[in-house]
């Protein structure tokens, strides 16, 4: 019911689909086409290759944009020979919706990044970094006598499994024992990471401890 990709080429020997804003490039490559098949879209016509590029510039990207990108192609790379799921255009479709759909999740968890940055100020949270697939908080707070560092563990199945973490304190008493109480309580789910920081700071650092 939703898709991430958008047609840039289909031709007689290839197609070729973008992602994220033409940050992702997918080339499927066509077997000779069946005889009677004008189109060359017969379902039953082979695929040769399928290979994703990244067209993203890491350099000039923000973090956030970058870490969507890694955990797009953790996805890819976790799923071994894209050939052998797809051999045929009848797969096609069921490929462009399987990327499109962890293209979509991905998508969000950027966005999320890039509202922390923003707004992290509003829940005790002094800065938000993005290092590989982790995300690192650094929250602060004079009321609650705190200041910790908590670094989430991110994957490509986000937002569909709960986070591992690890916590750094700094100041207070608030460890790792707090922390997981606080996120057990937190449901997987749509803006997941979010939730966790609103959570945290409602229950941890808005009343002196």
């Amino acid at each position: 019911s939703f898709s991430e990709w958008e047609i840039t080429e289909w031709s007689e020997q290839q197609a070729v689909f973008n992602f994220l804003y033409d940050a992702i490039e997918l080339t499927v490559v066509f077997g000779p086409p069946i005889d009677g098949d004008v189109f060359g879209e017969d379902p039953s016509r082979k695929i040769v290759s399928l290979n994703f590029e990244s067209l993203l510039d890491e350099e000039k990207a923000p973090p956030s944009s970058c870490l969507v990108q890694r955990l797009i192609f953790q996805f890819i790379e976790s799923q071994g020979c894209w050939q052998e799921k797809c051999s045929t255009l009848y797969y096609l479709p069921q490929v462009l919706h399987d990327v499109s759909l962890v293209v979509s999740r991905c998508k969000v968890l950027g966005e999320e990044i890039e509202f922390l940055e923003r707004w992290g100020g509003k829940f005790n949270l002094l800065k938000t970094e993005v290092n590989d697939t982790k995300a690192k908080l650094l929250f602060s707070a004079s009321t609650a006598f705190a200041k910790f560092e908590l670094t989430l563990f991110l994957s490509a199945n986000y937002p569909s499994a709960s986070l591992p973490f690890t916590v750094q304190n700094h100041i207070g008493n608030i460890g790792e024992e707090e922390i997981s109480a606080v996120l057990s309580r937190v449901p997987i789910g749509y803006h997941y990471l979010r939730r966790i920081v609103s959570s945290i700071h409602q229950h941890l650092l808005r009343d002196p401890r």
